[in-house]
C-alpha cells in the first residue's frame, strides 16, 4: 500500500503568482489609483522576485496522510556481515585523535561504485575560509587538515558536482577534540539542481542522524527528535451516539458517560456550528456539514512499544513490506459420489431392455449362456 503525492507546481496552480499591472504591464502596488490587471507570471520571476532575489515560494506546506505502523516496516534477516554503504550518493565521515586534537581526517564515502557518479567531482569545504580542497580517493583513503590552535567549532562539507547539479553534505566538529569516541552529529544534506525552473535553488533536508546507528530503545524514542507530548490531529466519523443519554435529554453537556464502571466520555460544548465532546481522552468536534475532526495528545514512540534486537534488511526484500502472497492455480477435482445413486436410479427402470438402454449403458449388464 502506496500513496503517491503528485504535486503540480506551475504558474496556474500557485495563488501567489498573480501579479497586478497597469495598463503599461508595469507593476504596481495598492496605492496605485489607474486601472490594473492580473497576469500570471513564469516560474522565473517566481523564483527570484522574493526577498533579497530569492523565491516568493516560503512557507509552503503539503499535508501527508502516513497510513503505516511500526509493523509495516518490512521484513528483516540476520546479518550477513558484509558492512558497506547502499544506495549513498554523497557522503563522509571524519576522525581525529587526542594526540592530535587540532587535526581532522575526512573520508569520502560516496558509492565509488555507482556507474552514474563517474561524472563527479568531490571538493572538501573545512570551514575556516581556507581554500576548497579536491578529495579523488575513497575510503578508507582520506585527507586531513590542521585547524588553528583554539577552542571553537567548524562546519565540514563534502560538495559533489554532477552534470545535474550540485549536493553537498555538512556536518560540525569541535575543535580541539577531546573525546576518544566521536559523537557523529547530525548531517545536513543540501542539492541544488543545476537546470531547470528550480535552477540553483538549494534544498536541504537533515537525513543522517543518530537513530540510524544506535540500536538501544533509549535513542529510538519519540522524546529524543521532538518535544512530547505532541498534538495530533486529523478527520473521523462522529462518535457522538455513543455518549447519547437515556430520557428526554438525548445529549447533555457537562454528564459523563460511564462505560464498565469507568468514565468513557462526555459532552463539553455546544454551539450553533458545532459540538465538542471527548472519547477516552480525545477530544471531537463535528461541524454542522458533517466534518468531524479529532485531537489528541501523544509520546509517540515510548520504551514501552520498542524492544532491541538486531536486525538487517535482506536484499531480495527490498521495498516489501506486505507479508508474501501464495497464489496458486492447481486444484484437484475429486468429483461428487452419492452412495444412493445407483439404487435411485434403479427406480427410474421398468424391466430389463431399460435397464440395458439407461443413460448410454449406464449399468454394466453381462450376457451369460
Amino acid at each position: 500500500m502506496e500513496d503517491f503525492y503528485n504535486v503540480i507546481i506551475s504558474p496556474e496552480t500557485i495563488r501567489g503568482d498573480i501579479f497586478t499591472v497597469n495598463l503599461q504591464g508595469e507593476n504596481v502596488d495598492s496605492t496605485y489609483t489607474g486601472e490594473t490587471t492580473g497576469i500570471y507570471s513564469g516560474m522565473t520571476q517566481v523564483l527570484t522576485s522574493g526577498a533579497n532575489g530569492g523565491s516568493l515560494l516560503v512557507g509552503i506546506t503539503i499535508p501527508l496522510l502516513f497510513r503505516q505502523t511500526a509493523v509495516d516496516v518490512g521484513y528483516y534477516s540476520p546479518f550477513d556481515g558484509a558492512v558497506l554503504q547502499k544506495d549513498v550518493v554523497a557522503n563522509f565521515i571524519f576522525s581525529s585523535t587526542t594526540a592530535n586534537p587540532y587535526v581532522y581526517n575526512v573520508y569520502n564515502t560516496s558509492n565509488e561504485f555507482q556507474k552514474f557518479l563517474d561524472l563527479s567531482s568531490y571538493k572538501v569545504n573545512w570551514g575556516d575560509g581556507t581554500p576548497l580542497q579536491t578529495i579523488s580517493a575513497y575510503t578508507p583513503n582520506s585527507i586531513s587538515h590542521t585547524y588553528p590552535v583554539a577552542s571553537s567549532q567548524y562546519t565540514i562539507t563534502l560538495e559533489q558536482t554532477n552534470p545535474w547539479g550540485i549536493t553537498r553534505v555538512s556536518k560540525t566538529i569541535t575543535t580541539p577534540f577531546t573525546d576518544v569516541v566521536i559523537n557523529n552529529p547530525n548531517g545536513e544534506a543540501f542539492f541544488i539542481p543545476a537546470g531547470g525552473n528550480w535552477f540553483e535553488t538549494p534544498i536541504s533536508y537533515d537525513y543522517i542522524f543518530s537513530g540510524d546507528a544506535v540500536n538501544v530503545v533509549s535513542a529510538q524514542t519519540s522524546n529524543n527528535f521532538t518535544t512530547v507530548p505532541f498534538t495530533v490531529s486529523g478527520l473521523t466519523k462522529s462518535k457522538l451516539n455513543e455518549l447519547a443519554l437515556y430520557g428526554p435529554l438525548k445529549f447533555q453537556v457537562g454528564v459523563p458517560v460511564i462505560k464498565n464502571g469507568q468514565i468513557w466520555g462526555a459532552i463539553t460544548n455546544t454551539a450553533t456550528t458545532f459540538t465538542a465532546y471527548t472519547i477516552n481522552l480525545v477530544d471531537y468536534y463535528d461541524y454542522v456539514d458533517g466534518t468531524t475532526i479529532f485531537f489528541e495528545q501523544s509520546s509517540g514512540f515510548t520504551e514501552n512499544n520498542l524492544t532491541q534486537r538486531p536486525i538487517t534488511k535482506d536484499e531480495v526484500l527490498l521495498k516489501v513490506i506486505d507479508q508474501p502472497q501464495i497464489q496458486t492455480n492447481v486444484f484437484v477435482e475429486r468429483g461428487k459420489n452419492s452412495a444412493y445413486e445407483r439404487i435411485q436410479r434403479m427406480g427410474e427402470v421398468d424391466n430389463l431392455g431399460d435397464m440395458i438402454n439407461y443413460g448410454y449403458g449406464f449399468f454394466n449388464v453381462e450376457k451369460k449362456n
